[in-house]
């Protein structure tokens, strides 16, 4: 049995970034309930040269975004990084959803053997497969980050477990 390259994609990115959105809710209302400034939420990071909690859900709705933007041929779309609040991340996290939803799973399903570069860290530039890039790349470095903005939310206090981790399913 195989499995598609868009099944192993935009789904997944769908589902986690939806779990995403549920923890940063609850951390707002955790914030909010405990008169907590949200910026010691928004700016919390688990190590000082890591990346704090804001840039951590940017760089997630980054990777879903172009790894299947990539994968399905077509231009990835710029964003800003110019989110302050959890309404911000909200909106970068609904404009992710939108633009991956609205992504053909047939310009996907035929990406596995698509030539895809990345210019990114060390080497700036690396070739991939689609599927490699998926698989190997795309995947990890996007589950990566949603993970640490989990951890940070979760070591700072807010009442979160695996099932708002996972999503909805």
């Amino acid at each position: 049995m195989t499995i598609s390259m868009y099944a192993a994609s935009v789904p997944v990115f769908k589902q986690m970034l939806g779990g995403l959105s549920a923890v940063l809710r609850k951390a707002e209302a955790h914030a909010a309930e405990r008169k907590i400034d949200p910026n010691a939420l928004l700016q919390a990071r688990l190590y000082p040269d890591m990346f704090p909690l804001l840039r951590q859900v940017q760089v997630a709705a980054d990777f879903a975004k172009s790894v299947s933007a990539r994968l399905a041929g077509v231009d990835v779309p710029r964003m800003e990084d110019s989110e302050l609040t959890f309404a911000d991340l909200q909106a970068r996290i609904a404009k992710t959803l939108a633009f991956i939803g609205g992504l053909a799973a047939a310009d996907i399903d035929v990406a596995s053997d698509r030539q895809v570069m990345t210019q990114a860290g060390t080497p700036k530039e690396k070739i991939f497969t689609g599927q490699s890039y998926l698989l190997n790349y795309g995947l990890p470095h996007f589950f990566f980050h949603v993970t640490t903005a989990y951890d940070i939310l979760r070591h700072n206090g807010v009442e979160i477990g695996k099932k708002d981790y996972v999503g909805t399913y």
